[in-house]
């Protein structure tokens, strides 16, 4: 009798263990099958001809001069401000277009913005400071570029000038402080390579927030970063909802002497 309830207990341990590993295995296979993403769903491949596709074919794109994309639209270039106006009138824009092909801010003038309006885009966009370093914090060499003419990164002279770090160079102004600081000496020319993405609104509501990715003379500064709404200098960001807008360069006002330089757009 106790050999026959031995045999029966381990029977069922037997059994409960298989039904375990079953139910493991299971548990394991719906894993991996939700980390895979849905356009893989479905009878797997077996040829390599079934996972090589011919169409669409990326269209070609050519580098022109100062190493433009042939598909951009040129912003400026040193020939004029065609491509801009001032934000307070929509009159055209006042800066100095110098000899040396650069656009210097005209203190006390206004932000200047571009006449198109832009969604997502990459951006490219050379400036400097100042050799000759006056003021400090943020009054040093402080403009800033307002993608759709809300979400601001910010421009500044930040050698050897501390001032808080979501206001520094590079910064998603008050929002998200730069990985690093890659500025060059000061009165030497900065690029910035800007990779944005706008948000998108549906009945007035946000179904899907903006992200930028910004490359400083090459150094990864801010990586995919959910931006938080338009900038704020007092309180919260808050989205709210609009369409294509423009590009916007900031007059801080307290001359900062800020240049730009080979500015151009490609929109996504």
């Amino acid at each position: 009798m106790k050999q026959f309830i031995y045999v029966f207990i381990v029977f069922f341990v037997l059994i409960g263990c298989q039904e375990k590993k079953s139910a493991n295995l299971t548990k394991e296979n719906n894993s991996n099958e939700s980390l895979q993403p849905t356009k893989y769903k479905g009878t797997e491949p077996t040829t390599p001809e079934a996972t090589e596709l011919y169409q669409p074919v990326p269209p070609k794109v050519t580098l022109t001069k100062n190493n433009v994309p042939s598909d951009a639209i040129v912003l400026f270039d040193g020939s004029g401000l065609e491509e801009w106006v001032h934000v307070v009138d929509s009159s055209a824009a006042q800066w100095y277009v110098q000899d040396d092909g650069s656009l210097l801010v005209k203190d006390r003038s206004g932000d200047i913005m571009t006449k198109r309006n832009f969604g997502s885009i990459q951006l490219h966009i050379e400036w400097k400071s100042p050799k000759d370093v006056i003021n400090e914090g943020q009054s040093r060499a402080n403009s800033g570029i307002f993608i759709q003419r809300r979400y601001e990164i910010q421009i500044m002279d930040s050698n050897d000038n501390p001032t808080y770090t979501n206001g520094q160079v590079g910064a998603v102004y008050k929002q998200s402080i730069p990985l690093a600081m890659a500025s060059v000496p000061s009165g030497e020319w900065n690029t910035y390579d800007i990779i944005y993405e706008a948000p998108e609104f549906e009945n007035e509501r946000l179904v899907q927030p903006a992200y930028v990715t910004v490359l400083h003379n090459g150094v990864l500064i801010q990586n995919h970063f959910e931006i938080e709404g338009p900038v704020r200098y007092i309180g919260w960001p808050s989205y709210e909802a609009h369409g294509k807008a423009p590009i916007q360069l900031q007059d801080h006002g307290d001359n900062s002497r800020v240049s730009y330089r080979n500015i151009w757009v490609r929109e996504l």
